[in-house]
């Protein structure tokens, strides 16, 4: 007859190591041919579809940067589809005003962007340098200083183009309680 013998595992983890059970850990890999590297991120295989590939994070970044929402669409469905994603997270562009982060960091747009380029300024400029820029080279084209000059009309325009936008912008993040 077999006697019982004294188990040393009371439950309490301190006694043993965390995950020591013998069987085998479920692994996945990446999905992507000759990859042995776990895949843990999911990918959809086209859109609306429930089938998922599983590729690790290098490979699911390769996927993602080549990913089309509207392959595969026509016009109409794709302006369809883009209007009712923009209607449904419209919500979240209202705390873009608030500007809790600095400009350079993804705070500005890309009409802001070009505005300061054709200024001639950095990303990271503030009001008062671009406020500074804008009369300098308004001053220099003025259709009053240079008329019938229509290169100088244009770059005027640009300018003051340009000074709209980021005027804009800057009453939209400015908070007024």
């Amino acid at each position: 007859m077999n006697r019982a013998r004294r188990s040393t595992d009371w439950g309490f983890p301190r006694w043993r190591g965390y995950g020591s059970s013998r069987e085998a850990a479920q692994v996945r890999l990446c999905d992507r041919h000759g990859c042995n590297d776990p895949g843990n991120c999911p990918a959809p295989k086209s859109p609306n579809s429930p089938d998922r590939w599983y590729f690790c994070q290098k490979h699911a970044a390769e996927y993602n940067a080549g990913w089309d929402y509207f392959a595969g669409l026509d016009a109409e469905e794709a302006a369809r589809r883009e209007a009712q994603e923009r209607s449904d997270f419209s919500g979240f562009k209202e705390s873009a005003h608030y500007g809790w982060a600095g400009s350079g960091d993804g705070s500005r747009s890309r009409d802001e962007l070009r505005a300061l380029e054709a200024l001639g300024l950095d990303p990271d400029a503030d009001f008062d340098a671009v406020r500074k820029a804008w009369r300098s080279r308004a001053k220099e084209v003025h259709p009053d200083v240079r008329p019938n000059d229509e290169e100088a009309a244009k770059a005027f325009q640009t300018y003051q183009v340009a000074y709209e936008v980021l005027r804009a912008a800057e009453e939209r993040r400015e908070w007024r309680g």
